[in-house]
Formats: C-alpha cells, sequence, structure tokens
C-alpha cells in the first residue's frame, strides 16, 4: 500500500506519517486496519481510486453501478473514526441468496426509522453477538452492549438459556445450573445459532424465515429519496422453509453474527423483519405505532412492538392480553389496539421507578408474565436484562412457586457470577418493614425486587449474600 499511495504525487509519505498519528492511539481499530488498509477521503485519492476501479470488499462507502451491480469503493474523512466489515465477514455474492431492491431496501428503512433517510449510528453498526468466556462462571452469557442493541441481545440471551436449559436435552425437565458453566466455544456457537433461528423461525409462524447477509456487490445505485449505509444495499436475502435447514445455516455463517466488525446486531433484525414480512408488520401494529425503533439520547431504542416480535412473533405494540375495543371509559375504540395473544417460551416483566408517580407503569398481562418456560426478559428503569429458573414445572406446578431460586443476568461488564435471588412467596415480612417506614418503597427496595413482586406480589426475597447493584 505504501508503495502504490508513494507512486502517487497527491500523496507524500510525510501526509501519511501525520495521519496515521492521529489514529494510533485508538487500538481497537488497529486489527481492522491491518486487515484492510488505510483509506482517505480526499480528491486526489478518490480519483486514484476511481482510476483503479477498485472493487469494495468490505470498506464503507458507495460507487458507480456496473453493468451487473454496483461496486461499492471505500472512503472515508482522515478526520472521523472509520468503520469497516472485515474481508472474512462479507459473504460471496455466488452463495445463492436473492439481491435486494432498492423498493425493498425503501420499505425496510421505513418500517425501522419511519423515514429512508436515517440510517444506523455508530453504536449500533459495531455491535455482534460476542459471548464470555467459554468454561467460565458466565459461559452461557452474551455481552450486552448499551443503548439500543442491549434489548435484541438480551432477548436473544433468553432464547441461549431456553436451548441450553430446555432444548438440547428436551427429555430432562430440571437442570443443574453447573451445565452453565461448562459451555465450550463450539457449544457457545451452537446455542447462538438455535436462539437466532428459533426467534426467526416464530416470526415466520413456521412456514417461512428469511437471513440476511451482507455480500460484497451493491445492487442498486443512490438515489436523491435513499441513504445509502454501505450494507442494506449489498444484502442478499436466503429463504427457508425447513427450520432444520435454516438453523444449519445460521451455524455455517455463524461468525456473520457474532464476529467483529460484522454488523451482527443488524443483520439479525433484517432477517427478523424479513421473516415476520414487511406486510405482516404493518397489519400486527396499530395506530398507536408507524415504525420500530425510536431516537431517545442520541440513540435508536426498541419499541415494544420489536420487543413483542422477537419474543411472542408478533409486532403487537402492547403488553397487555388479547385486543382492546374499548377505553378506560367504556366507549368504542376507533380502531383496537392489539396486545399479546398467546403465550411465548421466554415471559416479559416491567419496571421503572420514573413511572411510578404519574401511575404510569403498563400492566404485563398474563400472556408475558407467564411464559411457557421460566425464563423472562426484564425491562428493569429501561434497561434489559434476564431471570430464569432451571426448573421447567417451575410455572406448572403451583406447589414450586412457594420456594424457589431465580438466577439473574444483568448483562453489565461489571457483573462477574450470575446472581442467585432466593424467592418466598409465603413470607410478607418485607411489606411489614415498608408500612413501618413512610415513603416509597422503590426507594428503599432494589428495583430487581420490585420487578419480580409484579409476578410474585408481596415475595420476600434473599440475595443471599450478594449486595444488590440493580
Amino acid at each position: 500500500m505504501d508503495k502504490e499511495l508513494g507512486n502517487h504525487d497527491h500523496f507524500s509519505e510525510r501526509d501519511l506519517d501525520e495521519i496515521t498519528s492521529k489514529i494510533s492511539d485508538l487500538g481497537k481499530w488497529r486489527d481492522i486496519f491491518s486487515q484492510q488498509g488505510l483509506q482517505f477521503k480526499d480528491t486526489a485519492v478518490k480519483k486514484y481510486q476511481d482510476s483503479r476501479k477498485v472493487e469494495d470488499d468490505g470498506e464503507d462507502g458507495a460507487g458507480a453501478p456496473t453493468s451487473t451491480s454496483v461496486k461499492s469503493r471505500g472512503h472515508f474523512s482522515p478526520f472521523s473514526v472509520p468503520y469497516s466489515i472485515p474481508k472474512a465477514l462479507v459473504v460471496s455474492s455466488s452463495l445463492g441468496g436473492m439481491p435486494i431492491t432498492l423498493e425493498t431496501a425503501v420499505a425496510l428503512r421505513k418500517i425501522l426509522f419511519g423515514t429512508t433517510f436515517q440510517v444506523f449510528n455508530y453504536e449500533w453498526k459495531k455491535s455482534h453477538f460476542k459471548f464470555r468466556d467459554p468454561y467460565s462462571d458466565l459461559s452461557y452469557a452474551l455481552e450486552a452492549e448499551r443503548g439500543g442493541t442491549r434489548t435484541i441481545q438480551m432477548v436473544v440471551q433468553a432464547h441461549v438459556l431456553k436451548y441450553l436449559l430446555f432444548t438440547k436435552n428436551s427429555e430432562v425437565e430440571s437442570q443443574n445450573f453447573k451445565c452453565l458453566l461448562e459451555v465450550s466455544q463450539k457449544e457457545q456457537e451452537k446455542a447462538l445459532a438455535a436462539a437466532l433461528s428459533d426467534i426467526l423461525w416464530t416470526a415466520g409462524e413456521g412456514v417461512k424465515s428469511f437471513v440476511c447477509l451482507v455480500t460484497a456487490d451493491c445492487y442498486f445505485a443512490p438515489t436523491f429519496d435513499y441513504k445509502m449505509d454501505s450494507y442494506t444495499e449489498r444484502l442478499q436475502l436466503f429463504k427457508f422453509t425447513d427450520k432444520g435447514k435454516l438453523q444449519k445455516f445460521v451455524a455455517e455463517q455463524i461468525h456473520c453474527f457474532k464476529g467483529e466488525g460484522s454488523h451482527g446486531v443488524i443483520l439479525f433484525l433484517y432477517s427478523l423483519l424479513f421473516s415476520r414480512t414487511l406486510e405482516r408488520l404493518h397489519e400486527d401494529m396499530d395506530n398507536t405505532t408507524s415504525h420500530l425503533l425510536q431516537l431517545s439520547l442520541g440513540n435508536f431504542i426498541c419499541r415494544q412492538a420489536l420487543i413483542n416480535l422477537m419474543l411472542t412473533g408478533r409486532a403487537s405494540p402492547n403488553v397487555f392480553n388479547g385486543d382492546l375495543q374499548y377505553d378506560d371509559q367504556g366507549a368504542l375504540l376507533k380502531e383496537p389496539q392489539h396486545g399479546v395473544l398467546a403465550r411465548s417460551d421466554v415471559g416479559y416483566l416491567y419496571w421503572n421507578r420514573r413511572e411510578l408517580d404519574h401511575d404510569k407503569l403498563p400492566q404485563v398481562g398474563s400472556m408475558l408474565k407467564t411464559p411457557k418456560l421460566p425464563i423472562w426478559l426484564c425491562n428493569i428503569n429501561n434497561t434489559f436484562s434476564v431471570l430464569f429458573n432451571t426448573n421447567q414445572l417451575l410455572l406448572s406446578d403451583w406447589k414450586m412457586e412457594h420456594l424457589f431460586d431465580l438466577y439473574f443476568y444483568s448483562g453489565q461488564p461489571s457483573q462477574t457470577k450470575t446472581v442467585t435471588l432466593t424467592i418466598d412467596t409465603h413470607s410478607h415480612h418485607w411489606e411489614k418493614g415498608m408500612h413501618e417506614v413512610e415513603g416509597d418503597s422503590e426507594k428503599r427496595f432494589p428495583s430487581v425486587e420490585m420487578t419480580i413482586r409484579t409476578k410474585w406480589e408481596g415475595a420476600a426475597i434473599d440475595w443471599n449474600g450478594t449486595v444488590p447493584f440493580f
């Protein structure tokens, strides 16, 4: 590369040294740079690239169309942090998928953002599915990012637990927690493939699902009413009508979801929406929701419709049971509000202390509170985590709900071990203490406990020596 640029009279070695020094402290990019090479957004360099008709093997940017496809050309500003897809994570254009069209990309962008000019920010683009160390106290656990992608990662985490606890050995009704401490890297990848496939297959109603992967080719040219992002326009869609073949394909391409720089979370989200189909997504949502992502504090967060889609396979925008036909005053609504129609494998619990004073705490229905398996995605003060039990019969035998353990994983990097919480539904001493001291119980009881009590009202909760941190 140095030799090539050195032969070009518009770029000197002194210029390269100066630019290189500006990025030398960005250690996390060094591996990507070493694989991809440095490219700079400069008129002279761009002309040089164009003259050579450089084919993009993964860098950000877009170029002019060719006769069969649009070949992307990498370029970025030397004063901004670049984001590149490593070559190994771009699949061959001849793999056999269906290239995305401009019309489909426009519809996809609208269902996500409500506009074709919005694109994912850096936090979303860099997010992927990464496990903690194999054979460790958290070998079953995914690392969760801050911001909007955390929601998706923790839903997938819940389905990873479903596979490890209840699918891998389906004939066993109760697992020993120790099995989660002995997960190898190979098992991690298998569990991730099973989790992703399971969510996609449910969204496709057990009939048809899609997987989206980024290829080297760009399949449509830039237009005035669509903002290019350098990966959506390079998608191929792979269709599956058999769950086993779907899971096998995802397992073979698992690096496209777990590798650094893979856009793994975005690819899974795209696959989810195409599996549900854009037409059914519009039918799922009511007049309260028009798109699935919402801008909050500079980042895109998942709306409830997207959360419900991942949990139940249907993008209903509300957490109550069934469809609501009447308002609080008994008046017939112009259009029904869509809630959850059936129990899913993974449940959902919600708590937000900021909404208590305003009486805005949504009432999660029994369909989500009582799932088929004892695994819950928890939305606690707008931060997502998981609660689970290893006994499949916990929710089907009321006697087992007298005294039992729940395991808590927050997804936060600071958590190094799974927290074991002992739940006693017959003891109500916590309520006695609440009445003896005036004030908001939330100020004296951890949010995790208050979340659990939305399912088991009045339960006493023992942290078993762990200092409450959530």
